[in-house]
């Protein structure tokens, strides 16, 4: 017998290219007339992936979060003048200041026990080196996340290292980006559905959309070099998150089926877009533009016939 379909949407962390997955969101939502987070039992999102799960997850459409994006990316991703550019090597990038002060303005007072959706946001936690979740109260024993405030789950999982800061606004925690475990986010998704709410394998769907995928052209200094060769050229960084990425795609596919798992992710050049790329958001947009007109049929066909049930949260 078919088990009832449970449908996953999985969001990459990418900092402020999560332009892409916003405006891909987005022109689904207008070509098919839908409202997207209808048709997913659970969102997972990691970083910037992860600040887009939680909008959805109390309502916001993601026409009305890419503006998020486009109005508060230039404040958060500010320029680096004069020798501000040697900071990075001692310090943070940049300051937590305006992404926090954005993200409070974003979700104001709401909590996760708010959200209408079930929601897994990764993050980790430097101070007991081990890998953290926040999690809805979609099952009996999940009840000490619900009453953290979203802008600072959002905090903790966009603290992307160099970058930003870490999060210290929940318990005191020593949190970061979710992205150096979980960057695609997908097998936290199926482990979540299988393991948690004990959804059969085959009745899950995934949907994945990274933040454009770079084909970087590796020096061949990396194959002898030290330390020096490979962080200077952030060949490290790429190489780890790539490589991630690639395998849990991979992973996935293979636990579910080719057929029950869509990776929207571009490639790009190697240059072509950063994480704190601000000044490439109308080219964001336009990928996305491009790359959902392509492939918007695929989706319809695969993940619209399926409506998610409600979700009632467990508060009790």
């Amino acid at each position: 017998m078919d088990e009832p379909r449970f449908q996953i949407l999985s969001l990459d962390g990418g900092g402020i290219k999560g332009i892409f997955s916003a405006a891909v969101l987005s022109a689904i939502e207008e070509d098919l007339n839908i409202n997207v987070v209808d048709h997913f039992d659970l969102l997972t999102g990691t970083s910037t992936g992860g600040i887009i799960a939680l909008g959805l997850g109390i309502g916001m459409r993601p026409r009305e979060i890419v503006e998020f994006y486009l109005s508060k990316g230039p404040a958060i991703f500010s320029k680096m003048w004069g020798l501000r550019w040697l900071q990075h090597w001692i310090r943070r990038k940049f300051s937590q200041t305006p992404l926090k002060q954005a993200l409070e303005s974003c979700f104001k007072d709401k909590l996760l026990g708010d959200c209408t959706k079930r929601i897994v946001i990764p993050s980790y936690n430097v101070g007991d080196d081990d890998v953290y979740l926040f999690r809805t109260p979609h099952h009996e024993r999940l009840r000490r996340d619900l009453k953290v405030p979203l802008w600072k789950i959002a905090l903790a999982t966009s603290a992307a290292p160099t970058f930003f800061p870490s999060c210290r606004h929940i318990d005191r925690l020593r949190l970061i980006d979710g992205g150096v475990w979980a960057n695609n986010p997908s097998m936290v998704g199926v482990v979540e559905a299988y393991g948690t709410l004990g959804v059969p394998m085959n009745a899950i769907k995934v949907f994945s959309i990274g933040t454009t995928d770079a084909l970087a052209s590796r020096k061949t200094r990396l194959d002898w070099g030290g330390k020096l060769p490979w962080v200077t050229g952030n060949d490290a960084v790429d190489i780890i998150m790539r490589g991630q990425s690639i395998g849990v795609n991979n992973q996935t596919t293979f636990l579910l089926g080719q057929d029950n798992v869509v990776r929207w992710d571009p490639k790009v050049a190697a240059s072509e877009f950063s994480l704190d790329g601000i000044h490439k958001a109308d080219a964001l947009i336009a990928k996305a533009a491009h790359y959902s007109r392509i492939h918007i049929p695929r989706f319809k066909d695969i993940f619209v016939d399926h409506i998610a049930a409600k979700y009632e949260p467990i508060k009790s």
